[in-house]
């Protein structure tokens, strides 16, 4: 029987049901104790490679053999590691409450994690789209795309990702879902990202904000938010079973 480790004192949670709304904004941080490198850190992958020759359409277009190598590097390394109980409970939480999974990262940790209703900000790592027609999208077999794997349209498959300097298309739908949340959860992220921080201010007034990060935050931008500073995999099972314990 799972316990909580520590008290999570929200009294908000006195007003949630099976109906709430539950939205969670997560990040790398989320994604790093599965042992998937972040961008930011000590040893992170930009201290391996600039992101102008891997991570933007112009790099693309000078050097596409470095980018798929980059991309099939993180994708061999994905499939090599496992969620952790952050991605496990946010499935949970699900199975109970109506809860939308809204993902900085590029990974599927969430769904192999078992969460079903995730929006991908960035792109998906498994996925690879037409570099003509962007609504041309197709799985990823094994950790490998090559120079000359084309669309049906005879163009050269790109990695499904966001890259610096393109637009973020899915911001309009994480907006209205955040817009009509009654809990946000936001995990694993420094909130120094943007469009993806400016989530927070489309929230709307009175709705509970729970920030998971062991670091120490400026979060005084924001109205009725609760930090906690604890590793995801912690905070967040002992934060779901206090949700459901609240049901």
């Amino acid at each position: 029987m799972d316990e909580l480790n520590y008290n999570i004192d929200i009294p908000e949670f006195g007003k949630l049901s099976s109906h709430s709304s539950i939205v969670v904004l997560s990040g790398a941080g989320i994604s790093q104790e599965s042992g998937i490198k972040t961008f930011r850190d000590n040893d992170g992958l930009w201290e391996e490679y600039n992101v102008n020759e891997v991570a933007t359409p112009e790099a693309w277009s000078k050097n596409r053999d470095l980018v798929l190598r980059f991309y099939n590097e993180r994708r061999r390394q994905l499939l090599a590691v496992e969620p952790n109980d952050a991605h496990r409970y946010l499935a949970k939480l699900q199975n109970h409450v109506n809860t939308q999974i809204i993902t900085q990262n590029i990974d599927d940790l969430h769904e192999r994690g078992g969460s079903r209703n995730v929006l991908h900000l960035h792109g998906e790592l498994r996925k690879a789209r037409s570099s003509v027609d962007d609504t041309l999208l197709y799985d990823v077999e094994g950790w490998e795309l090559k120079d000359g794997d084309l669309c049906e349209k005879g163009s050269q498959l790109r990695p499904h990702v966001v890259w610096f300097g393109e637009m973020v298309p899915m911001m309009i739908p994480a907006t209205r879902l955040v817009s009509e949340a009654d809990f946000l959860i936001v995990v694993g992220t420094s909130l120094n990202v943007y469009p993806a921080a400016g989530l927070l201010f489309d929230v709307s007034k009175g709705v509970p904000i729970v920030v998971i990060d062991p670091s120490e935050m400026d979060l005084s931008r924001f109205s009725n938010v609760y930090h906690i500073r604890e590793k995801a995999s912690v905070a967040v099972k002992n934060l779901v079973l206090k949700m459901l314990a609240s049901l």
